[in-house]
C-alpha cells in the first residue's frame, strides 16, 4: 500500500550530509518525493511510495548520516499525493 509520510527530523542534522544521505538512501528504496532544510536547523523528509520501504527508510533516518546526530523525529502520514517523479534535495527558498 502507497503512503505518503512526512518527517520532521531533530538534532545535528544540517551542515552534515543529511540531505544527501537521505536522498540516496530513498531513492535506492524507489521512494519519490524531496528533503530539505528548515530554517530552525531542522531537516523535513517528505517520501510517497509503499509502506514497507518508508519504513525501512524512517530506521535510516533514525540513525543518520555518519556525521549526523538525530535526536528526534516527528512524523505525519498522509495518503499520497503524487506530485513528484523522483527524490529530490531543496535548497533554499
Amino acid at each position: 500500500m502507497h503512503k505518503r509520510m512526512e518527517a520532521i527530523v531533530s538534532g545535528k542534522v544540517q551542515m552534515v550530509m543529511f540531505r544527501d544521505f537521505v536522498q540516496r538512501k530513498a531513492s535506492a528504496l524507489k521512494l519519490v518525493g524531496e528533503v530539505q532544510n528548515l530554517p530552525d536547523g531542522t531537516v523535513r523528509v517528505l517520501a510517497e511510495g509503499e509502506h514497507s520501504h518508508l519504513m525501512l527508510l524512517l530506521k535510516k533516518l533514525h540513525k543518520g548520516s555518519l556525521l549526523a546526530h538525530v535526536s528526534g523525529i516527528s512524523l505525519l502520514w498522509a495518503r499520497p499525493k503524487k506530485q513528484h517523479t523522483s527524490f529530490s534535495i531543496q535548497y533554499g527558498k
